[in-house]
């Protein structure tokens, strides 16, 4: 089992989580207590507290747990109106947070096209076609999911097959990882895309020998064609919102941290709160927007608001694309297209300058980077920005951080930058990523393990709607790397993977802790919320492969049952 050294201050922070509330929330020997509002008993209840691992009970108050420890201890907290849970020996763990998701991106998703599993380009046409068979004429169909890598080959789709099977229906369809779009003629056409179209900054519309566009448009030329497509109302999103916060609750999640959403989606958020239809920990990146930085930044940070479910401290930067559509920025070519080293989405001063202001305005800084090049691009921006601003405890966040140069893996803990990774990645990238790579840089690939021993923690997450809501794929995929097939045998790189207690903390304590929450959440610890999962499997002892087998069996918030599995 591989150790886990962490830095002198992560772990102040981290004990930190535990020890003052149970100081301040544990019943006293000898003084009263009020009965409590809710006990889980009779569990085998992983804490995710150092403090104390592994109880049998635990009793809410307000929201909040009040106690941990034996049955028979919490039950002396029992009153005549207090509600007993009996796990009957289930696995209870706190409640699971995606550190690393698009609340917005998932809502819009449920009322798309799916494409995630389409095996050929020819089954992703069929489900345009079905979906086109119940849309009026000329009315937009937008789709997402489609992975050209799994198709056999990894050649872009052009779009003259799509555009024969839809001629009456403008067409935009999502790559997986949301870094590249297949339009249609007739979207290239409603937003005037020709061979005279300059690329943006950023992007990439993929041609012809001739110039002409293919249908494949990269990065920041999806906008292109998408700003086109008329937006959901916000009846329509506020619908979909809560379709998304059900699919989470049923998949054990009982908060997310949103990275990148507009002051628009913020306030609708907010306006959900108030109105009691949220339910859920929603920890806001606000994406890169010079006007609605200049407002939160002028308001200043804001945590924990409407009884804990929204937190607006924190910016989303994007350094580079994505690996799947090449656009990940890399210090060398890719070894499978060894003219193209991949896109900057953003200009390196302008990360520093928002590193700077966010520092000032007391704001955490998160910059999407996947690319070798591009999360040397963020640290080196981050360093420059603490440099001329020296702050402690600032949290900054690289998002993704894929892939890395040797050198630069102790770095993100020598500047006490967070890479927040998604396991699932690493097991849908693992079947074509050497590809890109070669075999060289694999090493520094998803190095879950060689970033640990440094002294950071590692928050967990999905990136949904890219890869499935389920928080227990990257559970897997942390303890097993392995795809639900158990592929391959022995795991990818297996050197890399985490520990069960690392990978349970991945998803519960480290995003508190990255989200500057783990005061309140991450653990079923006295004095924090009352947000807990019970399992029908103990993900903590069965065979790795047996994982993907786990269902919830309920999912609570703030001590209200807000999920139940159907029997």
């Amino acid at each position: 089992m591989p150790t886990f050294t962490v830095s002198c201050s992560v772990l102040v922070a981290l004990l930190l989580t535990s020890a003052p509330h149970a100081a301040a929330a544990q019943p006293s020997a000898g003084m009263p207590q009020p009965p409590a509002d809710l006990i889980v008993t009779n569990g085998r209840i992983y804490t995710a507290d150092p403090a104390r691992p592994l109880v049998d009970a635990f009793a809410v108050r307000g929201g909040r747990v009040v106690f941990t420890g034996s049955a028979r201890e919490a039950k002396a907290l029992a009153g005549p109106a207090t509600t007993v849970v009996d796990a009957d020996g289930r696995t209870v763990i706190p409640g699971m947070v995606d550190g690393h998701a698009h609340f917005s991106g998932l809502a819009q998703k449920l009322r798309s096209v799916d494409l995630v599993g389409t095996r050929s380009l020819d089954e992703v046409i069929a489900r345009v076609v079905e979906r086109a068979r119940r849309t009026p004429k000329g009315t937009w169909i937008v789709g997402r999911g489609w992975d050209q890598n799994a198709w056999g080959h990894t050649a872009f789709p052009t779009h003259e097959a799509l555009s024969a099977a839809t001629p009456d229906h403008p067409v935009v369809l999502e790559r997986v990882d949301g870094h590249a779009a297949y339009v249609n003629a007739a979207a290239m056409q409603r937003a005037g895309l020709t061979a005279a179209t300059k690329d943006p900054s950023g992007g990439r519309i993929v041609r012809d020998t001739k110039g002409n566009p293919t249908g494949v448009l990269i990065d920041r030329a999806s906008s292109l064609v998408e700003r086109q497509v008329p937006p959901l109302s916000r009846q329509e999103m506020r619908a979909a919102l809560r379709d998304a916060v059900a699919r989470m609750h049923s998949l054990g999640l009982v908060g997310m941290h949103d990275a990148g959403a507009s002051r628009e989606q913020i306030e609708l958020f907010a306006d959900m709160a108030q109105q009691g239809e949220l339910n859920l920990r929603v920890y806001v990146m606000i994406a890169d927007d010079a006007t609605a930085l200049d407002h939160y930044f002028q308001v200043g940070p804001r945590s924990a608001l409407y009884d804990g479910q929204l937190w607006v401290r924190a910016v989303k930067l994007y350094a580079d694309g994505a690996m799947g559509s090449r656009g990940a920025a890399l210090l060398e070519p890719y070894s499978d297209d060894p003219n193209n080293s991949g896109l900057l989405l953003s200009a390196p001063a302008h990360i520093e300058d928002v590193a700077r202001r966010g520092l000032a305005a007391g704001f955490q800084v998160n910059t999407h980077a996947i690319g070798d090049r591009g999360n040397r691009v963020v640290l080196d921006a981050y360093e420059k920005a603490l440099d001329a601003r020296p702050t402690a405890d600032h949290r900054f966040r690289v998002e993704h951080a894929q892939i890395l140069h040797q050198d630069d893996i102790p770095r993100f803990a020598q500047l006490g930058v967070i890479p927040s990774m998604q396991a699932s990645h690493q097991t849908s990238d693992m079947y074509w990523i050497g590809k890109r790579l070669g075999p060289t840089r694999l090493y520094g690939a998803y190095a879950w393990q060689s970033l640990l021993q440094t002294g950071v923690v590692i928050p967990n997450g999905s990136d949904f709607p890219v890869e499935e809501v389920n928080p227990l794929i990257s559970f897997h995929a942390s303890i097993a790397r392995q795809d639900a097939r158990d592929w391959p045998a022995g795991g990818w790189y297996p050197e890399q993977r985490l520990s069960r207690e690392d990978a349970l903390r991945s998803m519960t304590l480290w995003p508190a802790y990255a989200g500057f929450q783990e005061q309140l959440m991450g653990s079923i610890t006295p004095g924090k919320y009352a947000d807990f999962v019970v399992l029908d499997q103990d993900i903590m002892r069965i065979p790795a492969d047996l994982v993907l087998r786990t269902r919830v069996l309920s999912t609570w918030l703030a001590g209200r049952l807000v999920y139940k599995t159907p029997h």
